[in-house]
């Protein structure tokens, strides 16, 4: 049984989407706990999927409405940059490589963020028996000198209501996806660059393995780059275009059980082990290898941000799409550069 306010009677305003440390859907949770429907037959929705059965707007399929749907009502209007704002959300997931290579993330609520960093030394590394009464050896940590650069990305949605409102929804999210996709792009070419050059705390990739053919790789080559993650664990390669081409012409790439599970999940593993993935944003000829597990630290200041004000009062000419995101190293060595 419903207890609460009921989805249907909740009143929608702008001012859900300015709350300070909350997302509109977390407000309309905060009004209408989706744990209340438990055994009734909205169970499974969120409260955002709850107030478009409220205003019968469908968002996807054959049947999908018109944009002019969310104006119906001033009610219904407040909805639309939400639909927006989950629209490219899923354009980022869908084209988003950050989550395999990725340690961890930290979301944070100003724009200045120093990160944590402990880089033991071998000795250090090794936990020797302590003797009785002796000191324990000590790890240091400490917080890195120069702040984590976050930069500001997004798209411009320039379009006219006029021109918009008798669009299906459905052709409007494949729109609003490809945004999500330019931005889980270009997050990845912030990331990339971390990776070799470091985020400004003098932690280059902690070491360049050169093939030993200039322009030709080989599995020992490969082996060599492995051989340098002593402490780590090389479970994760970004190699551009040209190094995957080269890459999959090496023998040992064309073991059968390789091909079928790339026929199969359209995922590559390399003989090492390590998950393979293409990425134009690694320099030409380069190959990344890092322990994704200690490696890289995404940094959010600003989640998808979208000029809700704009979207509600049907002003689209100039609204923004925006995230301010940064990425800071964790452990140098858990990523290192093969140069082709």
């Amino acid at each position: 049984m419903v207890m609460n306010m009921s989805f249907d009677t909740i009143k929608l305003e702008k001012g859900m989407y300015n709350t300070a440390g909350k997302s509109f859907t977390q407000v309309l949770e905060s009004l209408d706990p989706s744990a209340d429907y438990a055994g009734t037959p909205l169970e499974g929705l969120d409260a955002y999927q709850r107030q478009l059965k409220r205003f019968d707007i469908k968002v996807s399929g054959a049947g999908s409405d018109p944009v002019q749907k969310f104006f119906a009502t001033t009610d219904s209007a407040a909805l639309f940059p939400e639909y927006v704002g989950r629209a490219v959300r899923q354009g980022i997931e869908e084209a988003d490589l950050l989550p395999h290579i990725v340690a961890t993330t930290t979301n944070i609520n100003s724009m200045d963020y120093r990160t944590i960093t402990s880089e033991p030394t071998a000795d250090e590394k090794s936990l020797k028996r302590v003797a009785e009464g002796a000191m324990i050896p000590e790890t240091n940590v400490r917080v890195k000198e120069n702040l984590v650069k976050l930069h500001k990305r997004g798209r411009m949605l320039v379009a006219s209501y006029e021109a918009l409102k008798f669009q299906r929804l459905d052709l409007f999210t494949v729109t609003l996806k490809q945004i999500g996709a330019y931005i889980a792009r270009q997050q990845l070419k912030d990331a990339v660059d971390v990776l070799v050059n470091g985020d400004g705390n003098t932690n280059t990739a902690a070491e360049t393995v050169n093939a030993a053919q200039s322009g030709t790789l080989t599995y020992a080559d490969l082996l060599t780059l492995w051989s340098k993650f002593d402490g780590f664990a090389l479970n994760t390669m970004l190699a551009a275009p040209d190094v995957m081409l080269k890459m999959l012409a090496v023998d040992e790439f064309k073991d059968p059980a390789t091909g079928l599970n790339f026929q199969a999940t359209g995922a590559l593993s390399s003989p090492l082990g390590a998950t393979l993935y293409k990425s134009a944003d690694v320099t030409a000829g380069q190959l990344i290898g890092l322990d994704r597990t200690c490696a890289l630290e995404k940094v959010v200041a600003s989640d998808v941000n979208i000029d809700y004000d704009k979207l509600i009062d049907r002003q689209l000419e100039r609204a923004a799409v925006t995230t301010i995101v940064g990425f800071a190293k964790i452990y140098p060595g858990a990523a290192k550069v093969l140069k082709v």
